[in-house]
């Protein structure tokens, strides 16, 4: 082989590797290319039918007719026999059930649409009314002629009072341009889509209310048909539901949501359907966990009894939703008002006190005295001597008054005055008879000084 030959070589294979390599590369650009085009598309479609095709698909159609057909039967309990999931009606309900999220986020696009679309004439009015349908309906009502706003009877039944008030206000000074028919018609078809998707799902809302009352009346009284029917969807059918434990109830339709660049207090995890429902979201913020992993455990035990379907009247559940009412209330009841309580027993008792004749007797002879009472009674503002005339302070009160030279004898009182017994009596005459002489005896409860005389012993010697 000559070098030219390898030359012509070597510069085929380097093409055919440039050819795959652009080949490989258009395999995955495409792809991405697709993806972005038809993004755009979403956001620059002229028509709201090229982005919200879920009114147009055969899968709505399908299962809005066999509601149709169910309604029109209306199955009686008596007829759901064996397993739930058999029956071709539940197949219908889980996927009606499921059609509705999707009609949410059907009316979540048409909604964006309309306020791209309109704000070209009224971009204030997103600001003014932030509910997505009560958008849609005033978009409709106003159109190109934002003088509608006053004196509208439509208008009212659509807005309050004070909303209606800053809406026309703000329509005379807005900034926007008109609109033009192709615009004004489009936004109108846009309007009509969304109000009748909003009506197909109040349609099947009632529907899944009605039949669930059959499938699941217990789990339905509990926490309402709609939320017993996604729960059941999660689970795979009433039969799987009845053998999950409660902490796996309380956890089905729980959504991971990473936020990233936000904070993470805004997500809250291990929250789902039951969570999300009417009996628990009425508590107070605080209590909701609390109140979801209780109705948990009740709609485990109502899921149980509606699958060997026991209670078709739903007194398990009334039973159940009475209980966790109360509790529910028990959590919400102020705090007892604390009572003053008065001081404890003190730990000493009190002394033992003896009674009786013989104990006053004694009190009455070791009491205070009636001299002792006046020596100790002063006169305010008088100058008294002193008892002992070396300025000890030591004076003798009411006994006696100065200058007198004596002290003043105060009345005895003959109860509390000590008496002697009649023995010791003749004991002392005898004394007296015997030794004569006198001895004094003082009486210690009245101070006096009583003399008794003594005579010599008759014929005593010295």
């Amino acid at each position: 082989m000559s070098l030219a030959d390898e030359l012509l070589a070597d510069l085929e294979e380097a093409a055919e590797e440039e050819e795959g390599g652009s080949y490989g590369e258009e395999e995955e650009e495409p792809a991405i290319e697709d993806v972005q085009e038809e993004t755009q598309l979403d956001l620059s479609g002229d028509s709201v039918k090229s982005i919200a095709k879920l009114w147009d698909s055969k899968m709505f159609a399908e299962i809005m007719m066999k509601i149709e057909e169910y309604i029109s039967k209306q199955a009686k309990a008596s007829e759901v026999m064996g397993p739930v999931e058999a029956a071709p009606e539940y197949r219908v309900i889980v996927d009606a059930n499921n059609l509705t999220v999707e009609i949410e986020n059907e009316l979540n696009i048409i909604h964006k649409f309309i306020r791209d679309k309109y704000s070209k004439r009224f971009p204030e009015l997103e600001s003014l009314v932030p509910n997505a349908l009560d958008y849609i309906r005033t978009v409709k009502e106003l159109g190109n002629s934002l003088d509608k706003c006053k004196n509208n009877e439509n208008l009212q039944q659509i807005l309050t009072n004070a909303t209606i008030m800053v809406v026309s206000v703000t329509a005379s000074t807005t900034q926007g341009q008109q609109l033009s028919e192709e615009e004004l018609e489009r936004l109108e078809e846009a309007c009509d889509m969304a109000l009748e998707l909003n009506a197909s799902k109040h349609r099947i809302y009632e529907y899944v209310e009605s039949r669930m009352s059959f499938i699941a009346p217990n789990l339905s009284i509990i926490i309402g048909a709609s939320t017993a029917a996604k729960i059941m969807g999660v689970a795979g059918g009433l039969t799987n539901l009845s053998k999950m434990p409660a902490c796996n109830i309380m956890l089905l339709g729980a959504q991971r949501k990473t936020l990233s660049g936000f904070s993470s207090t805004s997500v809250l995890p291990h929250t789902g359907y039951i969570y999300h429902s009417d009996i628990v979201q009425s508590l107070p913020p605080d209590l909701r966990r609390k109140a979801a992993r209780l109705v948990a455990a009740k709609c485990t035990l109502a899921a149980r009894v509606d699958s060997f379907h026991e209670s078709t009247e739903g007194k398990v559940g009334y039973e159940l939703k009475d209980e966790i009412e109360r509790k529910f209330d028990k959590w919400q009841e102020p705090p007892p008002v604390k009572q003053v309580k008065p001081l404890p027993a003190p730990l000493d008792g009190q002394r033992k006190k003896r009674g009786g004749r013989r104990y006053r007797k004694m009190k009455e002879r070791l009491g205070l005295t009636e001299i002792r009472k006046q020596a100790n009674r002063m006169s305010f503002g008088e100058i008294e001597e002193d008892a002992y005339q070396e300025d000890l302070g030591f004076s003798l009160g009411h006994l006696g008054k100065s200058g007198s030279g004596r002290v003043r004898q105060t009345q005895v009182n003959e109860a509390t005055k000590a008496r002697i017994s009649k023995t010791l009596q003749r004991t002392l005459q005898k004394q007296s008879v015997v030794y004569g002489g006198k001895s004094t005896i003082r009486d210690r409860s009245s101070g006096t000084a009583s003399s008794v005389a003594f005579t010599p012993l008759q014929g005593l010697r010295l």
